[in-house]
């Protein structure tokens, strides 16, 4: 393989940049030549690719979002735009592609496959929704962005002896909630995977009234519902007074921590090394700590489970 290109798609991660400084450094490790492609699949689509050089990523390994931007193509999810988007590369004799995103960068990758242009798929997403693997790019950097809010927000709520209310991403994955709280000693976690009741979370209130805790800290994933509603109903309900945190895009951004440019190099450099043994439709990922790949079509059925001795761990350090 003598040209490799790699984009990102979706929603930004801490440590995209990483990884695509891992690719294009792999790659001219190898005497490959690296191409970058601006704006996802929608870039891919209108030929907005450029040549890469180990230069071009310098001092980008610290710095978060990705500096191939990214976009959402509509036209891209049609037959025709895919079939422009190969036309693309092969106009430039590029071979193979590294698809850094989530599961629907990931579908995109696999469209790819079929229209004959070997892919390999980087899982980058602060969501840690891709069940395939432990973990994602970003989602340690988003979980240390979570927590920097909840240590903040525990010294005003401790101080007026308030409840608040926090709510994070994730989609309908709770993971980010569940790492965030457990580390910043929420009382109460939400998460779509094991939904509770308004009583519930009532109930843990009580609770630490009972001993002296007059605040309480609950995490709430976006999943589960909506942070007004809950407010309202332990007004109504408790009589509890309560404020909102909605943390939004800030868990995106920042410089990725260690762990995510570690992860991010390692799964760059093994993208490059797959397509140079011309293996292609294949996910990256790490497995208790040991990187491996695996059919992007089998990554994608895979259904993400709660760890549930982790929610259990929360459960009894929240009395």
């Amino acid at each position: 393989m003598k040209k490799i290109a790699v984009l990102t798609s979706g929603g930004d991660a801490p440590g995209m940049n990483a990884a695509i400084r891992a690719v294009v450094r792999a790659c001219v490790y190898y005497n490959i030549v690296p191409y970058g492609v601006r704006r996802g699949y929608e870039g891919l689509i209108h030929s907005d690719i450029k040549k890469l050089s180990a230069s071009s990523v310098g001092d980008i390994i610290h710095k978060g979002g990705t500096f191939l931007k990214t976009a959402r193509s509509q036209e891209f999810m049609t037959k025709e735009g895919r079939e422009k988007a190969a036309a693309s590369l092969r106009s430039l004799g590029i071979e193979g592609l590294v698809v850094i995103g989530g599961d629907g960068s990931f579908r995109g990758a696999e469209r790819l496959t079929e229209e004959g242009i070997a892919t390999i798929g980087i899982p980058g997403t602060i969501d840690n929704d891709l069940a395939y693997t432990d973990f994602t790019i970003g989602f340690d950097t988003a979980v240390n962005t979570v927590l920097q809010a909840v240590t903040k927000i525990r010294d005003t709520s401790t101080s007026h002896e308030k409840t608040t209310i926090i709510e994070v991403m994730g989609r309908y994955c709770g993971d980010l909630a569940l790492y965030a709280g457990i580390a910043g000693g929420a009382e109460s976690i939400i998460i779509p995977e094991d939904p509770v009741s308004t009583q519930d979370v009532i109930n843990r209130l009580n609770k630490g009234k009972e001993r002296g805790k007059m605040h309480h800290i609950i995490m709430l994933a976006e999943g589960s519902g909506n942070a007004s509603k809950l407010q309202e109903d332990l007004l109504r309900e408790a009589g509890e007074s309560s404020r909102i945190t909605v943390l939004g895009f800030i868990q995106r951004g920042g410089d990725p921590t260690s762990a995510d440019r570690i992860l991010a190099s390692r799964l760059g450099i093994e993208a490059v090394e797959l397509l140079r043994r011309e293996e292609s439709g294949l996910a990256v990922g790490v497995r208790h700590s040991n990187v491996f790949s695996m059919p992007i079509s089998e990554a994608m059925k895979q259904k993400k489970k709660l760890d549930q001795t982790l929610y259990n761990m929360a459960e009894i350090l929240s009395v």
